[in-house]
Formats: C-alpha cells, structure tokens, sequence
C-alpha cells in the first residue's frame, strides 16, 4: 500500500502540474500576457511543481531531511540523467547566451547552498537571501527578455475562462496531494526498510520529481531538439534553489546532517565538471560519449550513497 501510495502521488504531482501550466498559461494568454513573460514564469514554476510540493509539505511535516536531500537529488539528476540521456540520443550543440549568463549563475547557486548550509544549518535569513535571489533573477529575465524579443508566430492554446480556472484548481489539488502522499509514501518506506531519510530523498523522491524534466528532454531529443535539454536543466536547478528551497527554509529552518553537505559538495563539482565538459568542447558540443560518461558517473555516486 505504501509503494501504491508513492506512485499515485507521483501521478498526481506530474498531472497535476501540467493541467495547472496549461489552465495557467491559457488564463494569462486571455489577459494578453507575452508568450515569453508565460515561459519565463508560469511553466518554468509549473515544472518544478512537483519539488516545490514534496520539499515545502515535508519541510512542514518536520521531514526536514526529504526536504533538502529531494532539492540536492534533483538538481544531481538533472545534470547527470538529463543532460546524460538527450546528448547519449543526439549529440548537441549548448546555447551559447545559456553557457554564457545562466550556467555561471547555477555555479554561484551551488556555492552559496554549500556556504550557507556548512554550518550545520539552513536559516530564515539564508532562505530569504535565496527568494530575494529568485525575485531578482526571473526580473532580469523578463526584463531582457522584453528588451531582445522578436516577433514569434508561436501560439498559446487558450481554453474558455472556465475550463481554465478548472485545470487550475484541479492542478493545483493534485500538486497539493500528490505532494502529500509522495512524502507520507517516502517516509514509511523509510522507515519500514530502516533507511535514512536522506537517501529516500536523494534517489526515490528525487527522481520521481524530476521526471517532468526528463520526459520532457527525451521528447525534445527524440524531435532533433536536444539542445533544449540543456536550457530545461540548468533552469530547473536554478528555480530549485532559489525557489522551492527558498521557500521551504522561510517556513522551517532546515537543520542540514553532514551527509547533506557532502552531497552539496558532490552537487558543486558536478555542476563544475559539466560546465567544462561543454564550454571547453569544439563549438560548445555535447557529445554522446560525454552523454554515457554523465549517466555513468550518476550510478556511480547513487552506488556510494547506498553503501556509505
């Protein structure tokens, strides 16, 4: 019943998020809302819905260790599985403004986390210090995003205003209570199996939130667009961060166990090592090789954190 419990939460996290982009998307396409104002916000949070819902609900519920491990889990699997996966399918070329302004900005993200969570401890302040961060960062973007954009013929499927306020809704219920019972699912598996806390966090729960990013990856892959991979991950471990653990810590501090740091310090290299892997390639290319190296080193450091 628990595992049964685990995966209906999955489904609902994952649904739920993408009924409540889409009801979204189509109410702000009503309000005359520009299309990248639209990608930048609304579906960027929406595919991190289901982070926010497990790690914000445990956090709440006092399961401060699936909190923080399921946002250092997903960003490690974003970069390695994701990325990992689209270029072992096609190789790609990274976009150059994303090498550029975002993936340093993720770097910067993954020091000041380990910075502030070396001392045991995440704070209200450091949590509000990330938010602020958020704020800042989805400013700029709109803003430049204004200031460059070209005329698009791209359009926005809209629904009937009520149809659209009942995705929201249903979204956004199914996001609450998928979040709920893939943390309650998490814990008693824990539990029951005598695992940390922790771990559950950095493999189960991690993957299974990160599965909008992946799918997502693959389909664009699959269609020539691996390219898109790469801006989807670095976004996503971007929003994670300042966000959704933002938010999380504003709530309830979150004590941070020594392991964690140890991942957040795994998280850093990682995020270092990938970023060389491609900045330092002929014309900024991901290769296949490269692709299978990642998917590699990620059942490598899933390895060591099973035994250790």
């Amino acid at each position: 019943m628990t595992y049964f419990l685990l995966i209906v939460g999955f489904v609902l996290l994952i649904k739920g998020a993408d009924w409540f982009v889409e009801g979204s998307s189509s109410v702000a396409k009503l309000l005359n809302v520009p299309p990248v104002i639209i990608g930048l916000t609304i579906v960027a949070m929406g595919t991190s819905a289901p982070e926010a819902a497990v790690s914000i609900t445990a956090g709440l519920q006092g399961s401060n260790e699936i909190a923080l491990s399921n946002i250092v889990g997903s960003n490690i699997f974003n970069l390695l599985v994701v990325v990992g996966v689209c270029a072992a399918i096609k190789p790609f070329l990274a976009d150059r403004d994303i090498l550029r302004r975002d993936y340093p900005l993720t770097i910067i993200i993954s020091a000041v986390l380990w910075f502030f969570a070396r001392d045991g401890q995440l704070s209200r302040f450091e949590g509000a210090v990330f938010l602020l961060g958020f704020v800042s960062y989805i400013g700029y973007m709109i803003w430049a995003s204004l200031k460059n954009r070209t005329v698009s013929s791209e359009t926005i499927e809209t629904l009937s205003p009520g149809k659209s306020v009942l995705y929201i809704a249903v979204g956004l219920a199914g996001v609450i209570l998928g979040g709920n019972f893939v943390v309650d699912g998490a814990s008693a598996i824990a539990a029951n199996l005598g695992l940390s806390q922790n771990l559950i966090g950095l493999t189960i729960v991690a993957i299974g939130t990160s599965l909008p990013e992946l799918v997502t990856s693959i389909v664009a892959a699959q269609k020539g667009e691996s390219g898109l991979a790469l801006g989807n991950v670095v976004g996503s471990n971007i929003f994670n961060v300042l966000f959704i653990l933002g938010a999380s810590v504003v709530l309830t501090p979150i004590p941070v166990p020594f392991e964690s740091i140890i991942d957040m310090i795994i998280l850093l290299v990682i995020t270092i090592v990938m970023y060389a892997f491609v900045r330092f390639s002929k014309d900024y290319k991901v290769t296949r090789l490269q692709g299978w190296f990642s998917i590699l080193l990620y059942i490598a450091y899933t390895t060591y954190i099973i035994i250790r």
